[in-house]
């Protein structure tokens, strides 16, 4: 597996990486523990060194998850977390807390799970309005010097928010959505993050397992998948937004190659510094993730590519107006 540093910092992963947060959450029924930990092991045999997970996702329980399946190979690894929310009892988030009391109790109980006495990536995963940004950067960069935690990440964070956090501690890497079907990060996140050299995590780089070619209108999702609840997931909307797997299909056609494959290459070829995160729960889907970072796309195909992207209007919001405010995902 090739490998990729993220921006200018010296944190060097595989040039794809492992979101881990389907195993267990949001996309149904969760995996069979044992399952979800021969996957994550396979994934750093075949050249995997790149691991995301999240306290919200489960919440917790993924943490859990991640640090066994890892323990064995901590030292091959880098593991990236996130804070950022409240929980009430139950474990159900309720808003935001990135408040810096928040940020280290966070980073204790994630040390646990993960079984690791450091962080190699901490993110905020979503902006806290009630916190200034200045205050969230100087919380990570104490634990930054306390040696549990590597460097600094943030999630879905405007290109403002982003200078001022980096102007207190150095950013390593934003990680915000972005795909050949959802592209505005080109308008302005690329261009700051190249400018401050700052290396750029996609995640749900294949729409969320759309743009893969193995979901049309009428596959149905499990109870429990939030793809039933998002707008761009409606029957009539994926039936209109076909027309994105179909020319993505056209390419993979040519190159001998899948649907997922050319989808994940074309960002690889973004920026030398794009990581995308794919998830899966197969391991042959695993492998074929993997295959992507051998697959050149040449010049012509790029522009192909990104020619016909541009000629079609996405039907649907990636999230509910619920979601959009205040998600994990």
């Amino acid at each position: 597996m090739q490998k990729r540093k993220l921006g200018k910092s010296n944190l060097e992963v595989s040039a794809i990486g492992f979101g881990c947060m389907g195993l267990n959450f949001a996309y149904g029924p969760a995996m069979a523990r044992k399952d979800a930990i021969a996957l994550l092991r396979a994934a750093v045999e075949r050249g995997v060194t790149f691991f995301d997970t999240a306290e919200a996702y489960g919440p917790f329980t993924n943490e859990e998850l991640v640090g066994e399946a890892l323990a064995p190979v901590r030292a091959q690894v880098v593991i990236a977390t996130k804070f950022g929310f409240s929980y009430d009892g139950n474990g159900r988030q309720v808003g935001n807390d990135s408040r810096p009391e928040n940020i280290r109790r966070v980073a204790e109980a994630s040390l646990k799970r993960l079984k690791t006495d450091r962080i190699d990536l901490f993110y905020q995963h979503r902006v806290d309005p009630n916190v200034p940004i200045e205050e969230v950067a100087g919380a990570v960069k104490e634990l930054i010097q306390q040696g549990k935690v590597g460097h600094f990440g943030m999630s879905e964070a405007g290109m403002k928010t982003l200078r001022r956090a980096h102007a207190v501690q150095p950013v390593t890497a934003l990680q915000s959505e972005y795909s050949l079907w959802f592209r505005k990060p080109e308008e302005e996140v690329i261009p700051t993050l190249e400018e401050l050299g700052i290396g750029f995590v996609p995640f749900s780089p294949l729409g969320r397992g759309f743009l893969t070619g193995t979901i049309d209108e009428k596959t149905p999702f499990a109870k429990g998948d939030f793809r039933n609840t998002v707008p761009r997931f409606t029957q009539e909307a994926r039936k209109a937004n076909q027309r994105f797997v179909d020319f993505i299909g056209q390419v993979a056609k040519q190159k001998n190659a899948t649907p997922a494959q050319v989808a994940l290459a074309w960002l690889l070829a973004r920026k030398p510094w794009v990581v995308p995160i794919p998830g899966t729960t197969k391991l042959h889907r695993l492998e074929e993730n993997l295959g992507a970072a051998e697959l050149q796309l040449l010049p012509d195909e790029l522009r192909t590519l990104d020619d016909e992207a541009a000629r079609i209007t996405v039907q649907g919001e990636r999230y509910t107006e619920a979601m959009e405010k205040r998600t994990g995902l």
